[in-house]
């Protein structure tokens, strides 16, 4: 496997540009292109190739999905047309109930001070 990947390699470091996702196309292209008396050598070469430039393809998908759905959520709310709601302004520590302003405490142990 090591050598096929290494031939794999070589022939598409110079003609990368030329090979598709398709097998057929691809082992034509490697016999004109190159010099392989081995029909299995050819096909497994041209098979990796066409592996590789597939699995090349779908990633460069991948990641155009990637970055338009991040550039979809990155878009600010006024953009969008949506309103803004925000959280109500609270005092801190106090909760009303009622008339009377309750202290919310700060931990148990303070709560059990008040308590007894």
């Amino acid at each position: 496997m090591d050598r096929i990947k290494r031939l794999s390699y070589e022939v598409l470091d110079q003609h990368k540009s030329k090979f598709t996702e398709n097998f057929t196309d691809n082992k034509k292209l490697l016999g004109d292109l190159t010099i392989i008396r081995s029909k299995g050598l050819k096909n497994e070469i041209a098979g990796y190739i066409t592996k590789f430039i597939k699995k090349e393809n779908y990633e460069q998908e991948l990641n155009e999905a990637k970055a338009d759905s991040s550039k979809d959520e990155s878009t600010p709310i006024e953009e969008t047309g949506e309103e803004q709601i925000s959280a109500p302004e609270a005092e801190e520590d106090v909760i009303e109930i009622g008339e009377e302003p309750v202290d919310v405490p700060e931990t148990k142990a303070k709560a059990e001070e008040k308590t007894e």
